[in-house]
């Protein structure tokens, strides 16, 4: 992945205070002005929080990503899943392959289009998503209580801005 993930599991630093001065051995202080440090230290964060709320129903986040999207996407297709989620072809295969194996998803040729494979969750898919929704809606209050809830949706739009590459508005 990126440089920064290195020293991903290294406790936090505010702008300007270097973890040597707090007695942990290293000086993160040329790292803190990279938006990429930032985020993965907080992807890192969060992944914990979606492992102890989500781990135990043997999900993985690209299973609940997938599993969402389907859910939420009557007619999607493998094709569709793999370009939402930034997954290449192969990996994505592996993964429904996998979930497939689980009972958690099936594949079904389209009637529309016969080159396409459609996802659809079993009915043991739809009852974990459930499950897993539910438990995603409050995963994330304990690592984001430092936000208010207004900071916590513009951190979630300005993020989805930097991975869409789009700018804001004029007006902005």
């Amino acid at each position: 992945m990126m440089a920064w993930m290195a020293v991903a599991d290294t406790p936090d630093t505010a702008a300007g205070v270097s973890a040597r001065a707090r007695g942990l051995g290293l000086d993160q202080s040329g790292l803190t002005h990279l938006v990429g440090y930032a985020a993965t230290r907080a992807s890192v964060a969060l992944k914990k929080h979606f492992h102890k709320h989500l781990g135990p129903l043997k999900l993985k986040a690209v299973e609940f990503s997938i599993m969402v999207l389907v859910d939420t996407n009557a007619e999607v297709n493998q094709k569709q899943l793999g370009q939402a989620l930034d997954v290449s072809a192969p990996n994505l295969a592996v993964t429904l392959d996998r979930m497939a194996q689980h009972g958690w998803v099936r594949r079904e040729r389209s009637e529309r289009d016969r080159r396409a494979q459609l996802i659809r969750l079993t009915p043991e898919g739809q009852a974990l998503i459930r499950r897993a929704r539910k438990l995603s809606q409050t995963m994330e209050v304990e690592p984001l209580k430092v936000l208010s809830a207004a900071e916590q949706a513009l951190l979630i739009e300005l993020l989805q801005r930097v991975a869409q590459g789009k700018r804001s508005k004029p007006s902005d």
